[in-house]
């Protein structure tokens, strides 16, 4: 009987491996290896909205003050959406020098102010006019909206619930085949997979808006997925 059920768990285990590491572990008797492969998926909670601030002029200066007035523009975009500035979060700030090698000498031809700046919304009904309205600022550059989920870490806890339940059914099943009972979890190792952040395709020119729908309009934001593995080791009764 042992030397059925070691057979049927071996065969098990070979049907459940995937091409990454695992842990390997010392048979033992009486016991049964599973692993099983788990998915969560929810809507989007969170959009991300990310773009540039820059602004080049002759002098340091210059190209100083007509950043600070389109970061002032921005604040006051936000406000006008119901939201505070502060929400939004700088990613850098710098001020370059920048040269012209046209030709063999190398010449200053001004000052570049590049900002990076993050805002991230609840509320998907505001994504689109402050898309646009960011679009007609001559300063920004660069829109990039995401999609995301806000408390990972919960998904992810749902994918494990998920994975170690295909795993413990697999078990039971060998279990069962060798007339055994399943008994009580004694080891197992959790791998989980983050997707990459939902990007839909948002740029277009204030023009073409105006003209027809955004290409995103009336659609929904795909679902995050998220996934795990868990391998697992059980008694047998």
């Amino acid at each position: 009987m042992r030397i059925l059920t070691s057979l049927i768990a071996v065969l098990v285990l070979a049907g459940t491996v995937l091409p990454q590491d695992r842990p390997t572990l010392t048979a033992q008797p009486n016991t049964v290896f599973a692993g099983g492969d788990g998915k969560f998926e929810a809507d989007p909670d969170t959009a991300v909205i990310q773009f540039n601030i820059s602004a080049q002029e002759s002098t340091s200066r210059a190209a100083y003050d007509r950043a600070s007035k389109a970061a002032e523009q921005i604040r006051e975009l936000l406000r006008n959406h119901g939201i505070e500035p502060k929400t939004a979060q700088f990613g850098y700030f710098s001020l370059e020098p920048v040269y012209d090698y046209k030709n063999s000498k190398r010449k200053l031809a001004g000052y570049q102010v590049n900002a990076n700046v993050t805002l991230k919304l609840k509320d998907f009904s505001k994504i689109a006019p402050i898309l646009e309205q960011l679009a007609d600022l001559d300063v920004t550059a660069d829109q990039n909206l995401t999609y995301t989920l806000d408390d990972m870490e919960a998904a992810k806890a749902k994918a494990v619930e998920d994975a170690y339940r295909r795993a413990r059914d697999a078990a039971a099943a060998v279990a069962r085949a060798s007339g055994r009972t399943l008994g009580e979890l004694s080891y197992a190792s959790v791998d989980t997979s983050e997707p990459p952040p939902v990007r839909p395709l948002m740029r277009m020119s204030t023009v073409q808006a105006q003209i027809q729908p955004a290409p995103t309009a009336e659609f929904s934001p795909q679902q995050i997925t998220v996934t795990a593995h868990v391998s697992a080791l059980f008694t047998l009764k």
